[in-house]
């Protein structure tokens, strides 16, 4: 593509949906250092070309990425309204730890997307994306719990706090996992930085959740 031509953004949603989930299979596969726009195109079964037609760059598709992992969050957070905020808060908190004992694409792809997060400081549209979509998750987590403390469910907190130590807890954890363990998941350097995520997830529930829920209603 010639500088002054500008990628198509009309994609179907048919082949949006399946180039996001191919840029997620690269990323797991590959990491973001060896991500190339082929690797991408070959997990899609597509063609390079196409991908330079929809999205400009790996840049671009990338920034692209970003905005579809924060639409699949925003549309998991719809899917628990109407839910108590004690449930909607667990599960919440579930979705950003492993699922099971071992989850390598939670690995893999935590690796690549920590690779991606540093490069924000350096690139301005991968620096908003983080920004906002790490800000929301933690509003998301306030405003459930302010709807929890409104409806006499919780107990009286300061919401935008204890949002951010539920999510700086969570995310450091997370963090600690993805640096000690090897991108194949085999092997790991710490099985208590391994296993960081669960434990902080238990150790959540043992003494903020729990201790945010009102029995009966009283205090």
């Amino acid at each position: 593509m010639s500088a002054d031509e500008t990628p198509d953004q009309s994609v179907p949603d048919e082949v949006h949906e399946e180039l996001m989930a191919a840029t997620y299979r690269a990323l797991c596969a590959h990491g973001y250092a060896e991500l190339t726009m082929q690797r991408i195109a070959d997990e899609a079964g597509k063609s390079k070309s196409l991908l330079h037609y929809h999205y400009g760059t790996k840049q671009e598709l990338l920034v692209a990425f970003l905005d579809y992992l924060f639409d699949r969050f925003e549309a998991r957070v719809a899917a628990t309204e109407g839910d108590a905020p004690e449930t909607r808060l667990r599960v919440l908190l579930d979705k950003m730890v492993p699922d099971g004992d071992y989850d390598g694409d939670y690995d893999r792809f935590g690796l690549a997307l920590n690779e991606l997060r540093t490069q924000a400081p350096y690139v301005e549209t991968y620096r908003e994306r983080v920004a906002r979509n790490e800000a929301v998750i933690r509003c998301r987590l306030a405003d459930i719990i302010r709807e929890g403390v409104e409806k006499g469910d919780f107990r009286e907190v300061d919401a935008d706090r204890t949002a951010s130590l539920l999510f700086a807890a969570l995310d450091g954890a997370r963090l600690q996992r993805v640096a000690v363990t090897d991108p194949s998941g085999t092997e790991t350097a710490s099985q208590s930085a391994f296993d960081a995520p669960t434990e902080v997830r238990a150790a959540l529930d043992e003494f903020v959740v729990e201790n945010l829920v009102r029995e009966g209603g009283d205090e």
